[in-house]
């Protein structure tokens, strides 16, 4: 349909069909439940590419969804669905600075495609959103192009951490399952497509918690570093340094981080032989990215890089490879209960033998070392975030607050508390 006139409000009452399937009806629950402050809008297409319904409201509806076929954001969602090897739900970008996200639906007789979005996660100036639309070679045509940049003021704007926590939403009312935000890709380090809070909401102090926090992991090598991201991605707006095109601060943000990440790398033993080109080739690759979905991906794979590399640098040469295993595995799982049980199956051992061999070759029971880790992991979120010391002990997986405490206090020295209080500056007096 070239010029579709998407319904408005709630589409699946739209839908035409023998019947609303029970996902589409919790659909409506999470339009009513979104408040209006976070437009959130969704389009259900078929797999021929043939629109369908929509929740954005007529003003926008047009030239978003000419945008969306424009763009090329149809026919590249509609090839993830078809993919079988690919996990959705899923994010696409645009040369633009346009997100969507996308999910599938499927049904008796009929598969749903669902699109959620699109969103600018920072809002960028009209002159040079119509000039880099307009480059693309008119893009099909210049009346949506006028109209899309006359519309600006009421596009959507969310942040990255709003925006893909109600794609995800969506993503598991359609279909029942239960995914996490570790599904989506995730922008490594501040988001470059936050929008830039005002300077006094801001709190510079978290902003720059959560960003040692990340360099932190990168230091240590800390491969479950992925809840350390997500807050960060939640706080900082990234470099809000505009340029001359939509994805200019995109590509500064990502610039910057990969500049920090790298150098933090070295401190955690890279050799600069290693972590210069390496870093070099992530900012080339960034200058000569276009769409902001590939951008992300990219800050995504460099941060993962990094942690990898100096990761792979701290593993304990006298380890074996099955310990090692296990000491990965422990990590990684940090948030969920463990026992000497889950590590033995991981390596094919007897539980007699796994535990034995481990405290031989580390010096510690895999209970101490399990143990040791959740305080090291206490240890940053204390630093990074306000979470209670109750929150973090459950977090963490510690049976009681009681005994978070007392194995903190073995470990540091002091209580949970007082090692907050200790990075805390002194009130001016």
């Amino acid at each position: 349909m070239e010029n579709p006139s998407p319904a408005p409000a709630s589409f699946p009452e739209a839908i035409p069909s023998p019947g609303i399937t029970r996902a589409e009806q919790n659909l409506l629950l999470l339009e009513s439940m979104i408040p209006d402050s976070e437009p959130f809008y969704i389009w259900c297409y078929n797999l021929s590419g043939a629109f369908i319904a929509s929740s954005c409201p007529d003003s926008l509806a047009g030239p978003l969804e000419k945008a969306f076929r424009a763009l090329d954001g149809l026919d590249r969602a509609m090839a993830l669905a078809r993919d079988s090897s690919v996990r959705l739900p899923a994010l696409i970008g645009s040369s633009v600075g346009l997100t969507w996200g996308i999910t599938l639906e499927r049904a008796p007789n009929r598969d749903l495609l669902f699109i959620c979005g699109p969103v600018f996660h920072a809002l960028p100036d009209a002159p040079k959103l119509r000039s880099a639309l307009y480059a693309g070679g008119g893009l099909g045509g210049g009346e949506w192009i006028d109209a899309l940049c006359e519309a600006l003021p009421q596009m959507p704007v969310l942040s990255w951490a709003v925006f893909t926590r109600y794609v995800i939403m969506t993503h598991n009312l359609l279909t029942g399952q239960q995914v996490g935000l570790e599904a989506l890709a995730a922008p490594a380090g501040p988001s470059s497509e936050h929008p830039a809070p005002a300077v006094g909401e801001r709190n510079r102090l978290s902003v720059y918690q959560a960003e040692q926090a990340l360099l932190d992991m990168v230091r240590s090598g800390d491969i479950n570093y992925q809840s350390v991201l997500h807050r960060s991605a939640s706080l900082s707006p990234g470099v809000p340094v505009q340029g001359r095109d939509p994805l200019r601060q995109i590509k500064t943000s990502i610039i910057v981080f990969t500049t920090l990440v790298s150098r933090a790398a070295i401190e955690g033993g890279l050799s600069p032989e290693i972590a210069y080109p390496l870093g070099d080739s992530y900012i080339q690759a960034a200058e000569n990215c276009g769409d902001s979905g590939e951008l992300n991906a990219l800050a995504q794979t460099m941060y993962h890089d990094f942690i990898y590399q100096v990761h792979h640098l701290k593993a304990n040469p006298n380890f074996s490879h099955p310990i090692q295993k296990c000491c990965d595995y422990i990590e990684l799982s940090l948030e969920r209960k463990i026992s000497a049980a889950d590590l033995a199956a991981l390596v094919g051992y007897s539980e007699y033998y796994l535990t034995e061999k481990f405290k031989r070759e580390t010096g510690l029971s895999v209970s101490a070392w399990i143990r040791e880790a959740r305080v090291a992991r206490a240890r940053i979120l204390l630093e990074s975030t306000d979470l209670p010391v109750a929150e973090i002990a459950d977090r963490l997986s510690f049976s009681t607050p009681s005994y978070f405490i007392q194995c903190f206090r073995a470990s540091v020295g002091i209580t949970p508390a007082q090692y907050r209080r200790g990075l805390r500056p002194e009130p001016a007096s």
